[in-house]
């Protein structure tokens, strides 16, 4: 079975879409996807890259498609998604939060629940009380989560996260590794779990 990496960060609608969709293909394929948390703005700055919104500016009609296509996205997944009135958030908190849970063998549950208070029970990510308010009522120690936050091998693992996903290739999120086969955007997800069975 071949190594599968997701670049992620909860900045990232796309992110978590794809998020919705990866436990189907983990079923139909029998993979595992790696979640790498990462910084978005790291990678962007990187890479000289920018996020859509200011990239596609001024191409006239180019933002509107691209919502059209995330409203087909949701609905042919059947995903519920709210837009966060506070995007775009400053996610530098709870991704290193991220490392800090995948410290303690806590990822996959911390991953579930901030994406859910992102997207679709949108919330003040980057307020650290809003933080942690949101992390205890899912039953993690908000607080203690917080506080890792400023360990330094927490500080450093994100770093080394985003600037190995900078030397693999990535230039944005959400990206997938399965191997050494790289695959940018959520509508490469029907690619991703192409290249699973072919590795397979």
């Amino acid at each position: 079975m071949p190594n599968v990496d997701f670049i992620f960060d909860f900045a990232s609608p796309n992110a978590y879409l794809s998020h919705q969709v990866i436990p189907g293909i983990e079923e139909r394929t029998g993979a595992k996807f790696n979640y790498v948390p990462c910084l978005l703005g790291g990678i962007f700055k990187a890479t000289g890259n920018q996020a859509p919104m200011l990239a596609f500016a001024g191409i006239k009609g180019k933002l509107e498609y691209d919502r059209v296509e995330i409203e087909r996205f949701i609905k042919r997944h059947n995903i519920a998604f709210t837009m966060n009135p506070h995007f775009p958030v400053n996610t530098l908190l709870i991704a290193r939060a991220a490392v800090a849970a995948d410290m303690e063998g806590q990822l996959a549950d911390y991953v579930e629940t901030v994406f859910n208070h992102m997207w679709r029970e949108p919330k003040k990510m980057d307020d650290p009380e809003v933080v942690v308010a949101a992390l205890n009522e899912s039953g993690f120690d908000g607080q203690g989560l917080v506080e890792k936050t400023q360990d330094p091998a927490v500080k450093a693992k994100l770093v080394e996260n985003t600037e190995k996903a900078v030397e693999r290739g990535a230039f944005g999120i959400p990206t997938f590794y399965v191997g050494d086969e790289m695959f940018y955007g959520k509508d490469r997800l029907d690619q991703v779990e192409e290249e699973i069975r072919r590795q397979s």
